[in-house]
Formats: C-alpha cells, structure tokens, sequence
C-alpha cells in the first residue's frame, strides 16, 4: 500500500476557529465522508493548516463540506 491507495484534502483553518470547533468539523467530516487526519501544523497566528486523507475507492464518495 502505498502513496497513492490515498486522496488527500489540505484544508486551512482560520485563527478565529477554537481547537474544540476545528476538531467538531473534523469528526463530522470523519464520519460521514470517510477522512481521517494526516497531518496538522498550528502557525503563529493561529490558523491550522489540516490535512485529509481517505482511502481511493471504485465508488463516488461525498466530497468536503466547508
């Protein structure tokens, strides 16, 4: 299994969201689209730069919600 059995999603989160936000849009888009975390970087400012990923399959899943 490599790279690429995997879609990724960067997603970047603005300083104004809460880590107890962030982390209620990342379980809900964890259990209904399928991602998990890969990886999070916390910037000075406050804004987190997120990234999804999920495994690729045959079938359509549902995208991102933001």
């Amino acid at each position: 299994m490599g790279h690429m059995d995997y879609e990724y999603a960067p997603l970047r989160l603005p300083p104004n969201v809460d880590r107890l936000t962030a982390a209620a849009q990342l379980a809900i888009q964890a259990e209904f689209s399928g991602w998990e975390l890969a990886r999070v970087r916390l910037f000075r400012d406050g804004t987190r730069q997120v990234v999804l990923r999920r495994r690729r399959v045959a079938q359509p899943q549902p995208g991102l919600s933001y």
